[in-house]
C-alpha cells in the first residue's frame, strides 16, 4: 500500500470535474483555448512505476501500471494502481500471483473496451542476460477485482507488448521477438487468444493502434528484441483492415537517422508512437532532433500531410501519442538532458480548411521527480511518458518517481485542463 502522498490543487471545483467526468468546456474547447493549465498534481510515493500506463475505465475510475526498474524476478506480478476519485488518491490492484499466470517485470501497457473488460499486458525482462523472456495478457470483466492471465509467448527475446480494443471488441496484442512482429486476437473478451501470422518478419513493435471502425496499424522500426536486434532499413507502418488477416505496409513519414539505441549521446528511438482520430486519419509523431514532427494520413498510411508541431534548443526525444476527437490528438514529448531535463504536453488540433499549420496548445514544462539510478542526473524514466485524454476533455499524464537518493519510488499524475 502507498505510504506517503503530496497534492497541489487549483480549486474544488475543478477536481469535481475531473472525478465526476463532467465539463461544460464543449466539444470545441481545443480550438477556442489558448494553453493546457496544469490544475492539479499528485506524487504517489510506493513502488517505482517506470514506463507507466494509464486509461479510464468506462466507469471513470483510473489505472495506472508501470514496472519497478530492475527487478529480477522475470516471473513477478506486474504493478498496476487504481484511482477511484481522479487521481487523487490510489490503490494497489491484486492481479493475481504467478501462479494464476501474472507474471511480468518489464514493459506494460493497459487497455479498456467499451464494455469496461480490462486489459493488462507484460514482459519478463531477464537483466542478466538483457534478454526478454515472456508476454502475458491479463483480463479483468469486474472494473479490476478479479484477472484471469493467458501465456501468449515464452521465446527468448519477447519483447515491447502493446494492446488495443477496436469498437466491436476485438482486442489485438501485439509484440516481437527478434524475427519480426508478433499479432494476438482475442475476439470473446480474452477468454480464447489467436496468435496470427507475423504483421513483419523484420523489426520490432514500435506502437499499436486501433481506429474507430475497427483498423489496425503498427509502427515497425529497426530495432527488437530489447536492442539485441536490428534490421536497418525497417521504418515502416503496417495497416490492416481485417483484424490482423492481411496488412499493407507504407514507407513511414518523414526521415529519421537511427543511431546507436544505447548511446546517451544519440538520438534514442524506441517507441515511434502512432494513433487514430474518431474520423478515422492515422497520425505518426516522430523527432529529428530539434524539432518535432506530426504526421496525418487520411487514407489510411499511403499518403501523409507532415508540419513541425514544436521547436527547442535542446534535443528532442521519446515523443508520445493518442487520438482525440476528429482532427484532434494529444502529445508528450522530452527536451533537453540532465539538468535541463524537461517534460513536454500539447494538445494538437490538425489543420482545416483556411488553416496550413497545426493548433498547438502547449503546458507548462513539468521538472520530474526522476533520476538516474545513482542519483546523480535528472532521467526520463523510460521511453517515453503517456497521455490519456480523459472523459471530460481534460488530460492526464503519468511519470514515474525514481529518486534513490532520497528515497522516493513510485509515480505522478499531473492534470492538465485547456483554458
Amino acid at each position: 500500500m502507498a505510504r506517503h502522498w503530496i497534492r497541489t490543487l487549483e480549486t474544488v471545483l475543478l477536481t469535481a470535474v475531473a472525478c465526476t467526468g463532467r465539463s461544460d468546456t464543449g466539444r470545441d474547447v481545443w480550438r477556442t483555448a489558448t494553453s493546457l493549465v496544469l490544475t492539479d498534481s499528485v506524487h504517489w510515493v510506493d513502488s517505482l512505476a517506470r514506463e507507466p500506463m494509464v486509461v479510464q475505465h468506462p466507469d471513470g475510475a483510473l489505472f495506472l501500471a508501470g514496472y519497478g526498474a530492475t527487478g529480477p524476478d522475470t516471473t513477478a506480478p506486474p504493478l498496476l494502481w487504481k484511482s477511484d476519485d481522479g487521481g487523487t488518491t490510489w490503490s494497489r490492484v491484486n492481479v493475481g500471483t504467478r501462479e494464476d499466470g501474472a507474471m511480468g517485470n518489464s514493459d506494460v501497457d493497459l487497455a479498456v473496451a467499451r464494455d469496461g473488460t480490462l486489459y493488462f499486458v507484460a514482459m519478463g525482462f531477464n537483466w542478466e542476460t538483457g534478454e526478454g523472456t515472456h508476454i502475458a495478457i491479463g483480463v479483468s470483466h469486474d472494473t479490476g477485482a478479479t484477472w484471469t492471465w493467458t501465456s501468449l509467448s515464452q521465446h527468448r527475446f519477447d519483447d515491447r507488448p502493446w494492446v488495443e480494443v477496436a469498437p466491436d471488441g476485438t482486442a489485438h496484442v501485439i509484440w516481437n521477438d527478434g524475427s519480426g512482429v508478433c499479432h494476438a486476437v482475442s475476439t470473446d473478451g480474452g477468454v480464447t487468444w489467436v496468435e496470427k501470422s507475423r504483421v513483419s518478419e523484420h523489426g520490432g513493435s514500435s506502437h499499436l493502434a486501433v481506429g474507430p471502425h475497427g483498423e489496425v496499424a503498427v509502427r515497425i522500426t529497426p530495432l527488437s528484441a530489447s536492442g539485441n536486434r536490428s534490421d536497418p532499413g525497417v521504418d515502416r507502418i503496417a495497416v490492416s483492415t481485417d483484424r490482423g488477416d492481411s496488412w499493407t505496409a507504407f514507407d513511414a513519414p518523414g526521415e529519421r537517422v537511427w543511431g546507436d539505441s544505447w548511446d546517451p549521446d544519440s538520438l534514442i528511438r524506441w517507441v515511434e508512437p502512432i494513433a487514430w482520430d474518431a474520423a478515422g486519419a492515422l497520425y505518426s509523431l516522430w523527432s529529428t532532433g530539434a524539432e518535432l514532427w506530426l504526421g496525418r494520413s487520411d487514407d489510411r498510411g499511403a499518403h501523409w500531410d507532415t508540419w513541425p508541431v514544436a521547436r527547442d534548443d535542446e534535443r528532442i526525444e521519446f515523443p508520445y501519442l493518442v487520438g482525440g476527437d476528429a482532427g484532434e490528438v494529444a502529445a508528450t514529448w522530452f527536451s533537453g538532458r540532465r539538468d535541463s531535463l524537461r517534460l513536454n504536453l500539447a494538445a494538437i488540433v490538425a489543420p482545416g480548411e483556411g488553416a496550413s499549420a497545426p493548433r498547438v496548445l502547449r503546458g507548462v514544462p513539468l521538472t520530474i521527480d526522476t533520476w538516474s539510478r545513482d542519483g546523480r542526473l535528472r532521467d526520463t524514466g523510460g521511453e517515453y511518458a503517456p497521455v490519456v485524454i480523459l472523459a471530460d476533455r481534460t488530460l492526464g499524464v503519468a511519470t514515474p518517481i525514481q529518486n534513490a537518493q532520497e528515497g522516493r519510488a513510485g509515480f505522478s499524475w499531473w492534470h492538465f485542463t485547456a483554458r
